[in-house]
């Protein structure tokens, strides 16, 4: 097995660097879904860094694209670009803009940030492969402020009408968004009962327990001619004790000594 917490404690880390070089937004929401990325691209993914437009390859969309320094901090572990090219985050010309653009570096598949648009783009790659008689699988992580938009169910009844088991939707499900608590600002609960009456195969894991990500994304599909749905129960800000579970961290990025501390605390 790979030494998970120490890739993720290296991703942690290289989100931090981000958001505190670049001042911008969004910190929390990348380290709440840092540890199912580690597990992801550790063996999950079927992709190749020397050759990241392989047709065959796996797909992955963040479709929380606001978090996309934890996708361009994964990716550096993955070894598809240098970590140098991370001081360029958010920057006038960078290649990592401050939300996924599709074409800007290696490894980005489409453009998201536009919340609800990701999971439809996954959906038709997905339906795509398997009228191509295709063998890929799409990936798509969404956030649980997300599943506000109408596309999102709009895109779960799709699915599930057309039997797309070469899906997986994970859910970062930190309880947030942008204002405040989820359950305040728009109550999606029963959440899990609502994927099930809309036919897709569904579990709760802990989105930071590496073993039961692992073994969640090891058994896919999960039901054979069903879409299969992992709703990961998270922490937003992860990792660093300050953010953990604050709506402030939503826009808030780390000072000079904030950063610091929050690196201190990734070495323990």
């Amino acid at each position: 097995m790979p030494d998970y917490k120490k890739i993720a404690k290296e991703i942690r880390k290289s989100i931090l660097l981000q958001h505190f070089l670049s001042k911008e937004s969004h910190v929390a929401s990348a380290l709440s879904c840092a540890d199912i990325l580690t597990v992801l691209y550790s063996g999950i993914l079927k992709i190749d860094p020397k050759n990241p437009t392989d047709q065959n390859r796996d797909r992955f969309i963040l479709s929380k694209g606001h978090a996309v320094a934890a996708l361009y901090a994964t990716l550096v572990e993955k070894g598809f670009f240098s970590k140098k090219l991370l001081e360029t985050f958010c920057q006038n010309g960078s290649l990592l803009p401050g939300h996924s653009t599709k074409d800007s570096i290696a490894g980005v598949e489409v453009s998201t940030g536009g919340l609800g648009h990701g999971l439809p783009m996954g959906i038709g790659m997905a339906l795509a492969a398997k009228m191509s008689k295709k063998n890929h699988r799409v990936f798509v992580l969404i956030g649980n402020g997300e599943c506000n938009e109408g596309s999102i169910w709009e895109s779960a009844l799709f699915a599930s009408h057309h039997k797309l088991d070469n899906l997986v939707v994970i859910v970062d499900y930190n309880g947030q968004q942008g204002l405040g608590k989820s359950k305040d600002i728009i109550n999606m609960e029963p959440f899990k009962d609502k994927w099930i009456s809309f036919c897709w195969s569904t579990i709760e894991i802990d989105g930071h327990d590496f073993s039961q990500i692992e073994k969640s994304l090891s058994q896919l599909p999960i039901q054979k001619d069903k879409p299969s749905i992992i709703i990961a129960k998270t922490t937003k800000g992860m990792g660093v004790s300050f953010m953990n579970d604050s709506v402030d961290w939503h826009y808030k990025n780390p000072n000079e000594e904030q950063y610091n501390a929050a690196l201190a605390e990734l070495k323990e």
